[in-house]
């Protein structure tokens, strides 16, 4: 699947969950396409149907996929993070849990990259320093078998943090 497709795929989700996360009335099947179609959204059919697989999937697996965030969050409960925080810290989570075709770097940088165009300032290192955790937790390839000096998902999360360290409370 071409990277353009799951970026927007990936913006798009986060839009819906973020909605979801307001009200949570809807369902997610249908939340991406009612949204699509209430906003006539410039989507392509796949990235369309990209986004609604990851945004059902992290609805799906939201209690795993929230309890992995809390385990690898310091000092931050779920309901005191930012909602977009949250729901990027859920579709990358999700991600790294069920799509082990995306490298972890990839999913790290594409969170990140939401993090900048949706979150504050802070978001970036916030969510880098969190999913980092993560990834190191599920043991996937290309975190734990990088030789040192390689640019891994380990030295992302170096090269974004800002004061202070990701995933603790300023």
């Amino acid at each position: 699947m071409a990277a353009g497709i799951r970026r927007r795929g990936r913006a798009y989700g986060l839009q819906v969950l973020y909605a979801l996360d307001i009200n949570e009335g809807g369902g997610p099947t249908h939340a991406v396409a009612e949204y699509w179609q209430m906003f006539q959204l410039e989507l392509d059919a796949p990235s369309l149907e990209f986004a609604g697989r990851l945004v059902a999937t992290t609805r799906e697996r939201l209690a795993e996929i929230d309890d992995a965030i809390q385990s690898a969050s310091r000092n931050w409960r779920l309901d005191r993070m930012s909602r977009v925080d949250r729901n990027i810290l859920r579709l990358a989570t999700c991600e790294l849990r069920h799509s082990p075709d995306v490298p972890v770097k990839v999913v790290i940088n594409e969170a990140v990259e939401l993090a900048k165009r949706f979150g504050t300032a802070d978001s970036p290192a916030f969510v880098n320093g969190i999913l980092d955790r993560i990834a190191h937790q599920l043991r996937r390839p290309g975190v734990d078998d990088e030789e040192p000096g390689d640019a891994g998902a380990g030295e992302v999360a170096a090269g974004e943090a800002g004061a202070g360290e990701a995933g603790e409370e300023p």
